[in-house]
């Protein structure tokens, strides 16, 4: 259960990032942030596997680059299932999808897969 409030609060950190950086995404609150951050687990978890299978062919002729695409729908998902939470429109949707899929790649380095913090050490 840590693990999951981690990796929670490591998308909340990519999404409040995402919104200093872009001009189009914004959020009213504190709450508004963490409820979109939960929210944005739970599609990806549910809807995004349904749609990278329906668009399979698509990602295969892409080279995978389609799978973008889909990061930035699921980002705009929650933006119109949660008010508070807005998108400017589709490039806005792309950056901050890959500013929050950046932060977590970057974080997941540090979490391990059972959700603790692995500490790197170096053996002589």
């Amino acid at each position: 259960m840590t693990g999951f409030f981690l990796r929670c609060a490591i998308v909340a950190l990519g999404l409040w990032l995402a919104t200093k950086m872009l001009i189009g995404l914004q959020f009213d609150s504190a709450g508004t942030l963490l409820a979109a951050a939960l929210l944005l687990g739970v599609v990806n978890a549910v809807v995004r596997p349904v749609a990278v299978i329906l668009t399979l062919p698509l990602t295969l002729l892409t080279l995978g680059l389609f799978l973008i695409v889909i990061n930035a729908a699921m980002l705009g998902l929650v933006a119109v299932l949660l008010s508070g939470f807005s998108v400017s429109g589709f490039w806005t949707a792309v950056a901050g999808s890959l500013i929050v899929s950046l932060t977590s790649w970057l974080a997941s380095g540090l979490i391990g897969s059972n959700g603790r913090i692995d500490v790197i050490s170096r053996k002589r």
